[in-house]
């Protein structure tokens, strides 16, 4: 489409409340975040990265989103599949369910897994323990990240035509062969930003594993739990110091996003 340049006072009038609104939601609290964890220097931030509960949080962190992202990534091309490709009974209302965790509380996500897993819930009898566990808290990130991916690759299949897939079936190729050399490199964009996103959303995630982790010091202790605490317990450089790193792979990860977009303007 045509990229248009602002002629008239009311284009750049709303050009530049746009912008602003942006510089204030986005721009000013990274700024303050960052005046407020250099306020003392460097060397309090330093320390505070070798804070066993920093990087303990910070280890805890990285394994649920990668254990999270390397999931959904699996299931969610596997959902996108079977939601594109097949037709079932009562398909509306599973697609539908993708999209719940849109749309349901994290907290709420937090509690039921108390509810089934808890020492009196209704499953508590399992050998292993889940709840106030390192899988309980990666069974909620699974489920809060669950719909990007699936919902990122289901247009690119949507819009793909059989009559390559049916070639290459045709020449003897297997599902598996057909998938990787035919199929992957028209979905692997929406698969990768879909990655993205669902790292992006595990990264900040804090209600559901508050609930389903207990926020247990250095043990069910995230990033954004750490920050929580810290900040009750007045330790501003370690809030802050943690703040601002996930907010950094916050940028980082929008500029990922920005990065895989295809280019669909033309200047005019």
């Amino acid at each position: 489409m045509h990229e248009i340049k602002p002629r008239t006072p009311a284009q750049i009038l709303l050009i530049g409340v746009v912008v602003l609104y942006a510089a204030v939601l986005l721009v000013a609290p990274l700024v303050a975040v960052f005046q407020r964890t250099f306020a003392d220097g460097v060397a309090p931030v330093l320390k505070a990265f070798t804070d066993p509960d920093v990087i303990s949080a910070l280890k805890l962190t990285a394994s649920l989103v990668i254990a999270a992202t390397v999931i959904n990534t699996l299931a969610g091309v596997a959902l996108a599949w079977v939601l594109v490709r097949h037709e079932f009974p009562g398909k509306h209302l599973f697609d539908a369910m993708v999209d719940l965790p849109f749309v349901v509380s994290p907290v709420i996500v937090g509690y039921v897994i108390i509810v089934l897993f808890g020492r009196e819930g209704w499953l508590g009898g399992i050998p292993f323990k889940i709840a106030f566990s390192w899988l309980g808290m990666l069974l909620v990130t699974v489920f809060v990240s669950l719909p990007f991916v699936t919902r990122e690759v289901m247009p690119v299949l949507a819009a793909m035509t059989p009559e390559q897939e049916e070639a290459a079936y045709t020449l003897g190729a297997s599902h598996l062969l057909t998938f990787r050399r035919v199929i992957l490199p028209s979905i692997w964009r929406g698969i990768l930003y879909g990655i993205i996103l669902t790292m992006a959303r595990a990264l900040g995630e804090f209600g559901a594993v508050a609930v389903a982790g207990g926020g247990i010091r250095g043990v069910t202790e995230t990033s954004t739990l750490f920050i929580f605490r810290a900040l009750h317990d007045r330790n501003y450089v370690g809030a802050y110091s943690l703040a601002l790193l996930l907010g950094v792979l916050s940028v980082i990860i929008l500029l990922l996003m920005n990065t895989l977009r295809t280019p669909t303007t033309r200047k005019t």
